[in-house]
């Protein structure tokens, strides 16, 4: 029952930048801090998950999430909201990129789950994989930035509550069509 608290409060959070742009447009700012905080909390539940790295990664969105909705109560602005896109980009990126320091990357761990016997191509291919996500995260990061500091919530809303997903959604399928080359033995291997 935990896990699926968990796991609705991180689907409901997807929803995030669509949340704040309706809750500082329309809401008090109380409201919609308030209606945040058990959403970051949940996150904070003890659950499973196949890599501990997503779970420590979820645990630390959670935490600073909850520490910007504080930030917002304490001093009654709500722009300490509009950090959590970024948060979690910053996040991700120190999760991907401290898996490339490692024998196994994450990607790599992840593909193992269902090819256990990952041929040598295979496994620099996911190392790449991992490199391309990082530098995502960090163009995706700065965007969020950018969007902050421009001031615009509409922005702000439509970059982080659906181009940037967009643009994971093209990444993904990218990837996913380049591994399809790949694990056929494609002639001209990406790594």
């Amino acid at each position: 029952m935990v896990r699926g608290f968990n796991l609705l409060a991180g689907g409901v959070l997807l929803l995030y930048p669509l949340l704040v742009y309706v809750g500082m447009t329309r809401w008090s700012h109380d409201a919609l801090a308030l209606m945040l905080l058990p959403l970051f909390a949940l996150r904070l539940l003890p659950g499973s998950a196949a890599l501990r790295e997503w779970l420590w990664a979820a645990r630390l969105a959670g935490v600073v999430g909850l520490a910007l909705v504080v930030l917002s109560l304490w001093f009654k602005a709500q722009h300490w909201l509009l950090f959590y896109p970024l948060v979690v980009n910053l996040t991700l990126l120190a999760v991907f990129g401290w898996s490339l320091r490692q024998p196994m990357t994450l990607v790599e761990r992840l593909a193992r789950l269902t090819t256990p016997d990952l041929p040598p191509r295979g496994v620099r291919y996911t190392r790449r994989v991992t490199q391309v996500w990082c530098l995502f995260f960090i163009i995706n990061a700065a965007l969020a930035t950018l969007t902050i500091l421009h001031g615009d919530l509409a922005l702000w809303s439509l970059y982080n509550g659906l181009i940037s997903y967009v643009l994971i959604g093209v990444l993904m399928g990218g990837e996913w069509l380049v591994r399809r080359h790949v694990m056929r033995g494609g002639d001209n291997d990406p790594t």
